[in-house]
């Protein structure tokens, strides 16, 4: 090979490794860009020299491990921000439940002392009022974060989806322009690449690479939303049994929807809010329901055994709403149920959910398996009762009613929910101050129903095992010890997120003054090759020169 074109190889190697480090540079802060190298080899069997490829630095193993903490990270972000309103919500001193629970305590020791003093009638209505709308202010704020997390759902499955669909394109491109050239287009790797980080964020995925080219990601039940040049669309769907809450579902290869089950969807920022949801959320509507009605059963109670003013018995002092009940969309039967606080097992009440199967409808009685909505536990027999004669179905503090068991079939499904929205229409039953039943007959100063609805703050009427008051603490305690384990997690999440951010960088990031001081080396490099045509020049000149 000529002296001029061992320098032309040259000069073409210099351009390259100029041209690559000069891309380098202008990518410094472009997202999920990997740093490139040009690799150089012996030109062919003679000399010279030939680039062999333009390589990015990207390290796969290092990714999925990058994108597994940015998907955990992201979840309790998510889940942090969430539970910091509840957290703070409860806690507040001024607009807690608390004070106002003692408040209405003192006014009716007050009425104790002065049964028939109009102003102390009137402040057991006052005190009764803001704390029924204090109740009613807590389940409107946390049905509101309900909805809240519903919206957010839809919007995470709609960027999902338009992600999705971009992967699936850029596979389609990569194969094309590995077709068309036979090297690996680096621009559209690193898109793809960091589209992938960007899903990572929203939910916890699998990544799988075919043939070592094409990208696969599915759920992790296995379920493909990118396959190839094929992408499949998760959809925001009303959950089957239990229509006003928002779940993921699944368009599958063969054209149909399918709802997942909410713990299918973890990690990222979906993953998160749904964890929210389901371990915070649903549980402290639940207690708060649980307490709410606790209390005005209790009082109902006691306040009917008293006597008014009027020399009547004491109705309701307080009205409280009712548990729900969902028939599953997929039921087969048409039997509908309705469902009751059942009083007189009031101290069975559970700030849970259940889920009502029908295991054999053709039995008499027809059987039925009981579930904890929250720890997945079945109801034991002696927990659940069975009327025939009325189709009435008693556990945990409720009856349901069956309005024809003859309806029911095998496999049916019943969501209940006794106190997820029941201090919702928690109200002062009374508004009108000699209603209140303070004595227990129509004596003259007669105190003593005052004074037993006085004392049932120190009774154990919220689950059989606590107080009002503890009932209460109870639950501030277990969302701020939530809300602190989350806070830890997350800040040990996110120092492994930047520690690996940090091995990634220094193997995939632009180092600016590594690229400079590669600029001044190609530079020289260049003009080496360049003085060696100019050498290869003067010696054909010189030789050129010799002829007679």
């Amino acid at each position: 090979m000529s002296m001029f074109s061992i320098g032309l190889s040259g000069l073409n190697a210099a351009q390259n490794a100029l041209g690559t480090t000069s891309n380098n540079i202008s990518n410094v802060f472009t997202p999920g860009y990997n740093r490139e190298i040009t690799v150089l080899g012996q030109g062919g069997a003679t000399s010279g020299v030939q680039v062999n490829d333009i390589q990015r630095q990207f390290n796969q193993y290092v990714a999925d491990q990058l994108n597994a903490a940015k998907s955990a990270t992201s979840a309790l972000d998510a889940y942090q921000t969430q539970i910091n309103q509840i957290d703070s919500l409860l806690a507040d001193q001024d607009a807690g439940l608390a004070p106002l629970m003692q408040g209405f305590f003192s006014s009716m020791e007050d009425l104790a002392g002065a049964p028939s003093d109009p102003a102390a009638r009137q402040g057991v209505l006052g005190a009764a009022d803001t704390l029924s709308a204090q109740f009613r202010a807590f389940d409107g704020y946390l049905q509101d974060m309900q909805q809240g997390i519903n919206g957010q759902i839809r919007d995470e499955v709609g960027q999902i989806n338009n992600t999705t669909e971009q992967l699936a394109g850029l596979n389609r491109e990569i194969a094309l322009a590995r077709a068309r050239s036979g090297e690996a287009p680096n621009a559209l790797l690193n898109q793809r690449d960091q589209l992938v980080s960007e899903l990572s964020e929203r939910l916890d995925v699998e990544l799988t690479v075919q043939d070592g080219k094409s990208y696969q990601i599915s759920l992790p039940g296995g379920q493909p939303l990118v396959s190839g040049t094929q992408s499949y669309k998760l959809e925001a769907v009303a959950s089957p049994n239990d229509p006003q809450r928002i779940v993921v579902g699944y368009h599958d290869p063969g054209g149909g929807t399918q709802a997942l089950d909410e713990d299918a969807i973890q990690g990222g920022s979906l993953g998160g809010l749904m964890a929210f949801r389901a371990e915070t959320l649903d549980r402290t509507q639940n207690q708060i329901g649980q307490l709410a009605v606790s209390f005005a059963v209790a009082f109902n109670e006691q306040h009917a055994q008293g006597m008014n003013l009027d020399g009547e018995p004491g109705g309701d002092l307080f009205d409280i709403g009712s548990p729900r009940v969902f028939s599953d969309a997929a039921n087969a039967g048409g039997a509908e149920i309705t469902a009751v606080f059942d009083n007189a097992n009031i101290a069975a009440l559970e700030a849970n959910d259940f889920t009502v199967r029908v295991v054999d409808a053709a039995a008499t009685p027809p059987t039925f398996e009981i579930t904890r909505n929250g720890s997945g536990t079945p109801l034991d027999a002696s927990e659940v009762s069975y009327d025939a004669a009325t189709g009435e179905l008693g556990f945990g503090g409720v009856t349901l009613t069956i309005d024809d068991p003859a309806k029911l079939a095998d496999g049916d499904s019943f969501e209940v929910q006794p106190v997820r929205r029941a201090a919702s229409e928690f109200a002062n039953a009374i508004d009108d101050p000699d209603k209140i039943a303070a004595g227990l007959s129509d004596a003259s100063g007669d105190n003593e129903n005052a004074l037993a609805m006085q004392k049932l703050q120190d009774q154990l009427l919220v689950g059989g095992s606590a107080t009002f008051s503890q009932s209460y603490a109870s639950m501030v305690s277990d969302v701020g010890n939530r809300t602190n384990i989350v806070q830890v997690n997350l800040a040990a999440q996110q120092g492994l997120s930047e520690q690996l951010s940090a091995v990634q960088q220094s193997e995939s990031g632009v180092n600016l003054d590594e690229e400079a001081a590669n600029l001044i080396r190609y530079q020289q490099y260049y003009q080496a090759n360049a003085k060696v045509i100019d050498t290869a020049t003067s010696v054909v000149d010189t030789i050129l020169g010799l002829r007679p």
